[in-house]
């Protein structure tokens, strides 16, 4: 694949290029995709004047590690990442994208699917692949490669020739809330980002609305939607919900100090009643949410209540007896009335706007005024500055559910405009990745 050849731009060869609509560009000008500076520029840091500054800022904060805190941790963290991109150049960014980061995707596969991080990370020694390839099956000079690339890109540690010792990075992938979406996104979910371009030229670059009409659909040549898709192709499905535990992992917790006021909204004047409902967790997959709230509010009255489909439901392998299993689908009627909080995390960013209102009709059905709060659990994405997890979902949610993470005005638009609730107040992380919405009946 290599090119030792050193082209400037008028050894670049373009095609003539019509667009999906038939233009040829607003103003007639995109004729030909004719480079717009020479290829020097692609061979020189991609913003060498911030370099100084960025260092500077670096060293400052480096110097509070031994009090650093979260805000300060992704501060230092974001710096080191704009340091990254500012000192590669354009072409290295490009190899990054196109080879590095695919390839070590295709390893990590690889080792998740053969066991290969339980054999070693069972300790920190370095180990040979030899052993390695001979515990866990894999033919040696295979695994040999899948490990120099692992190694080469900082994910286990190389300490001589065909020997390896684990990062924690790797230890952690022994996890499977950490190690599980990566078969998942590999074999269940990639098809439909790596050939959006495709679907979306076949739309004429129309923003895709349909949930069973898009990247995903078109990708995979299914008419199952995302979970449908997943749940019909084992073991995605329940991949897929060990990688949605992973996700929630570190994350601000609504239930905590300084987020959301527990006591004061939900707690004090809910129900005490031995029957009533206090908490309803609707498409709450393996019950994470509950049970983190079970432990962090022991005293909260009233009942817990797991809501989600039966297959999800019945891959529930432990689960606190306080919290109550209960199958549902929420296009039915919600058969639990009057609760004092329905709660959905991450549910409504799966959907488009016309969907999520059939979802909220069966919840403003069961609400009871004056009492019920419905929260939602999702990112709101600010105006501008947007942070990158947030803005990665919004992708992943476009090419595989046609669907979006929403802005304010999004939310306000689906639940005051469409579903005609009212929003009492949006409490967001300092790092804003994290909101609830609260709601109330009209």
């Amino acid at each position: 694949m290599a090119d030792t050849s050193k082209p400037n731009s008028a050894d670049i060869v373009v095609p003539d290029v019509k667009p999906a609509n038939g233009h040829h560009g607003a103003n007639g000008l995109a004729k030909r995709r004719v480079p717009v500076v020479d290829i020097s520029v692609a061979l020189a840091p991609c913003d060498a004047e911030s370099v100084p500054n960025i260092v500077k800022d670096i060293a400052a904060l480096g110097n509070t590690t031994e009090s650093l805190d979260e805000n300060a941790r992704l501060e230092l963290l974001a710096k080191a990442r704009s340091l990254v991109l500012a000192l590669e150049t354009p072409r290295e960014t490009m190899i990054r994208h196109c080879w590095a980061q695919p390839s070590a995707l295709v390893a990590l596969t690889v080792g998740v699917d053969t066991g290969l991080f339980f054999v070693l990370g069972a300790d920190t020694k370095p180990k040979k692949v030899n052993d390695l390839a001979e515990a866990i099956g894999v033919d040696p000079p295979l695994l040999g490669r899948l490990m120099r690339h692992m190694a080469s890109m900082g994910y286990i540690t190389e300490t001589g020739p065909d020997e390896y010792k684990p990062t924690n990075f790797s230890r952690a992938m022994s996890i499977p809330v950490i190690s599980d979406g990566y078969p998942c996104v590999s074999g269940g979910m990639m098809a439909a980002l790596a050939r959006f371009h495709e679907f979306a030229k076949l739309k004429n670059y129309q923003t895709p609305t349909q949930i069973d009409d898009g990247s995903l659909q078109y990708a995979y040549n299914t008419k199952r939607n995302l979970f449908e898709h997943l749940q019909a192709n084992p073991p995605y499905g329940e991949q897929f919900n060990h990688h949605m535990g992973g996700y929630r992992q570190g994350r601000p917790s609504w239930m905590d100090d300084g987020f959301y006021p527990v006591k004061e909204r939900l707690i004090e004047g809910a129900d005490t009643g031995p029957d009533a409902a206090f908490l309803v967790d609707i498409g709450g997959n393996l019950g994470h949410d509950l049970d983190e709230f079970r432990r962090k509010h022991p005293n909260a009255p009233g009942r817990l209540i797991l809501q989600d489909l039966p297959p999800v439901i019945g891959q529930i392998v432990e689960l606190d007896a306080r919290i109550e299993r209960m199958p549902y689908d929420f296009y039915e009627e919600q058969p639990v009335k009057g609760a004092r909080a329905y709660y959905m995390h991450s549910v409504l960013h799966d959907w488009p706007d016309d969907t999520c209102t059939k979802i909220l009709d069966r919840i403003k059905e069961a609400m009871k005024p004056g009492y019920s709060r419905l929260l939602i659990n999702e990112n709101v994405i600010p105006a501008e500055k947007a942070q990158w997890e947030a803005t990665a979902l919004d992708i992943m949610m476009l090419t595989l559910l046609s669907s979006r993470e929403r802005t304010e005005a999004d939310w306000r638009h689906l639940l005051e405009d469409l579903a005609g609730m009212r929003i009492r107040q949006i409490y967001t992380a300092a790092n804003g990745v994290e909101s609830i919405i609260e709601c109330e009946l009209v």
